[in-house]
């Protein structure tokens, strides 16, 4: 679909957001020099935030846009939950949910990553103008899915989850979960690696919530530094998680998810301080505000 066939991206609609045009970017004009702020697109009915909000393709477009002019770097679309229980979704009817928004948000000069599990969806959506695949099967990845991140040389989310969204909360087992993930990690690096990915393509991510419960997510935010010793760029993901509802509990009742944007952008904070390449959140002015700190903070 093409953007003037879009809904609502016409010089006289409203409310939408206005396309401006602008020179396609790549994945190399990132900015260098601090942490990146990865806004969060859920073209979906069920996510644990915000989902159906943003099913329709104009919606989807409009808050594209708008995390976009909020300063988001990336901006990472999805059309499948990957919430905890969460339904699986037909590649085909996920590929219609977010092709016609990554040709349009590409068009308007953003940055595109996809989050998805599916080798059909990721080919369909470099086609379509996206310029990173992130994929949180973890240890259940989709077999092709290393083939084709050799094949196209795009850079690729490679993150801890043990089993399926259905049965990962199961799976939140282990002795000790740094050096445990670390090494599930680099079995996974390896994998990729042996099958013809470089090793400059790969971003790691933890997995924050993934087959983990607080106590683990705690853990591995404190110690990032082991996740980034394996030599890769490092994306960190806390936005709206449960572990931080529970943190700020009222009365043993978890706070709701909306209510969750001040300590995410903690969160941003202190990983920002680590040194990570890149935070995913929901809230990309609240994080860019939190890296703003960051910056005044370490100059003094």
């Amino acid at each position: 679909m093409s953007l003037g066939a879009i809904p609502g991206t016409g010089p006289n609609t409203s409310p939408l957001s206005v396309v401006r045009k602008s020179k396609r970017k790549t994945f190399a004009e990132l900015p260098t020099g601090r942490t990146l702020v990865m806004g969060i697109l859920n073209v979906t009915e069920d996510s644990f935030s915000d989902g159906g909000q943003y099913l329709a393709i104009d919606k989807a477009l409009d808050h594209g846009l708008k995390l976009l002019y909020a300063g988001a770097d990336i901006i990472d679309v999805g059309g499948e939950s990957t919430r905890p229980g969460a339904k699986d979704v037909d590649p085909a009817l996920e590929q219609a949910r977010i092709i016609p928004v990554i040709e349009a948000l590409a068009k308007a000069g953003a940055v595109i990553s996809v989050d998805t599990m599916h080798v059909s969806t990721a080919r369909a959506a470099i086609t379509a103008g996206a310029h990173l695949i992130n994929d949180v099967s973890g240890l259940t990845y989709e077999a092709g899915m290393a083939e084709l991140i050799a094949e196209t040389g795009v850079p690729y989310v490679l993150m801890h989850r043990r089993g399926a969204a259905a049965d990962m909360v199961r799976q939140a087992n282990y002795t000790d979960v740094v050096t445990e993930v670390v090494a599930e990690l680099r079995t996974l690096r390896d994998e990729f690696v042996a099958k013809g990915v470089k090793p400059e393509q790969l971003i790691i991510d933890p997995g924050l919530g993934f087959a983990k419960d607080a106590a683990h997510n705690w853990a591995l935010l404190a110690n990032l530094q082991a996740v980034e010793e394996l030599g890769h760029r490092v994306l960190v993901g806390t936005s709206r998680k449960r572990f931080l509802g529970e943190l700020l509990a009222d009365g043993g009742t978890p706070r709701e998810p909306l209510g969750r944007d001040g300590a995410t952008a903690a969160t941003t904070a202190l990983a920002a301080r680590d040194g990570v390449w890149a935070v995913r959140v929901h809230d990309v002015a609240g994080s860019r505000d939190a890296l703003e700190v960051v910056k005044a903070y370490g100059s003094n």
